[in-house]
């Protein structure tokens, strides 16, 4: 790749983490591109440059999130013993929240935007960490993989809301 590509890369890179960070601070409908484009130490038409809107900025920057939980959990699922998968995933999804809170509060911002791409892109994200987890449960041998996928999942959200209110009593069980 060339320097420049590099560099565009990289840009493309600084602006969708920036994004992450301005929309998990102050909200999507109240963040604006000008934002971003401070956060990440560039001007505000070289964000258009890479995104046409900031619909598709969103877009691009849950697409990351996303693609960072469904990558982390693939790793668990291949690398884990059966008997320890569900514990593992736990413990990987929990170091994702600590790690990365400004995408999961975005994630959480992303289920109640009614624009048909982003519940799209939400629908999408769920659906393939749900089938991940199911697919794994039932290779693993986990009885009642289907009720426990649900659980799982539940408890993620669970845990979402638990942080995002700073209520840490709701992940205690």
């Amino acid at each position: 790749m060339a320097k420049s590509d590099t560099t565009s890369v990289n840009r493309k890179s600084d602006i969708i983490s920036a994004a992450i960070a301005i929309f998990a601070e102050v909200g999507y409908f109240r963040a604006t591109t000008a934002q971003v484009a401070e956060r990440a130490s560039i001007s505000q038409p070289y964000v258009f440059r890479f995104f046409a809107t900031k619909e598709a900025l969103l877009l691009a920057a849950l697409e990351a999130s996303w693609n960072r939980v469904i990558e982390s959990f693939r790793k668990v699922v291949e690398t884990t013993a059966p008997e320890l998968l569900e514990t593992e995933l736990v413990q990987e999804y929990v170091n994702i929240q600590m790690k990365y809170e400004n995408e999961m509060l975005l994630q959480m911002q992303a289920q109640t935007i009614r624009e048909t791409a982003i519940q799209q892109t939400m629908r999408s994200a769920y659906k393939e960490i749900r089938d991940l987890v199911l697919t794994a449960f039932r290779d693993a041998g986990v009885e009642n993989a289907e009720e426990r996928s649900m659980l799982f999942l539940a408890r993620g959200v669970l845990c979402n809301v638990a942080v995002a209110i700073n209520l840490p009593e709701l992940m205690k069980g």
